[in-house]
């Protein structure tokens, strides 16, 4: 701007040696005009330069942004992939879980099944009708309820001759059985019992319980399938208030029960099966 200023004042400087006043006034003007254009020119050009500058800086903000974006969208796409993976390795975790819950819900629906038939069996050889004799189901488990005044004499561990008749039916349903174990449990009265050789009522329940498998034995029961329990006073089916209540307390229980390592065999094979499934 200042070369044009120059060259101006220079040909104003020459030309006023060589035109009229009046045209030089008319060329003083046209400069006048000339430099009110490049004055305008020069705002507008910064202006531009300036609108340029922000309108970069916005460009630049927005490719940020955009990059941003994208990183933002493939993590999520990341993201949700290993999600979708998860949740299908855990619905299949679920599956496999549902698969070996039902399996052993049938192996226990069987073993109810077997254990429903041996109440049967029960029931139908020792003869429920007789009020001394109980056969239930407590837990799971069957048993057969006998009143001691039907197997041995008062304060003796003898088994009675009227006995082996009630034992006979008993060994014929273990005997039917020999994938289960039959433990001879004895109980008595809160009575104190100390008559030589045995010491208290411990004594007598456990000596109870072992003179019954020694009939049962005889009756040709698998010595293998018998286990000898004695409960002593402390499982009452009452209190010990009464004299009928003693009687009822005294008694001795037979509980027949699959062999726990059968019973494991069991659902072992069930998990290999499972597992023979899935591959």
């Amino acid at each position: 701007m200042k070369k044009v200023l120059l060259l101006s004042v220079s040909a104003m400087i020459l030309l006023s040696s060589c035109v009229s006043k009046k045209q030089f006034a008319d060329l003083e003007a046209k400069q006048k005009e000339t430099e009110d254009l490049l004055n305008s020119a020069t705002v507008k050009l910064n202006s531009c330069l300036s609108d340029a500058a922000a309108a970069n800086a916005r460009l630049e903000s927005m490719k940020e942004r955009l990059s941003d974006l994208r990183k933002s969208n493939d993590a999520f796409t990341e993201l949700t992939s290993k999600g979708a993976t998860n949740l299908e390795k855990s619905l299949e975790t679920l599956k496999e879980r549902d698969l070996k819950i039902t399996r052993l819900q049938d192996a226990l629906t069987r073993k109810d099944s077997v254990t429903l038939a041996l109440v049967t069996s029960f029931k139908r050889e020792v003869g429920i009708n007789d009020p001394d004799i109980e056969v239930n189901v407590e837990k799971g488990v069957v048993f057969i309820s006998i009143a001691d005044k039907l197997l041995f004499k008062s304060g003796s561990y003898n088994v009675t001759d009227k006995a082996k008749g009630v034992l006979t039916k008993v060994a014929k349903v273990i005997n039917s059985k020999p994938e289960f174990e039959a433990m001879i449990e004895g109980h008595t009265d809160d009575v104190p019992y100390r008559k030589a050789p045995l010491l208290d009522n411990w004594d007598l329940s456990v000596k109870r319980s072992t003179s019954i498998i020694r009939v049962l034995q005889e009756l040709g029961v698998n010595p293998g399938q018998l286990i000898a329990a004695g409960r002593s006073s402390y499982v009452p089916l009452v209190e010990n208030t009464t004299p009928e209540n003693k009687s009822k307390n005294r008694r001795t229980r037979v509980v027949v029960l699959p062999k726990i390592d059968q019973f494991y065999d069991m659902v072992e094979k069930e998990m290999k099966n499972l597992e023979a499934g899935n591959n």
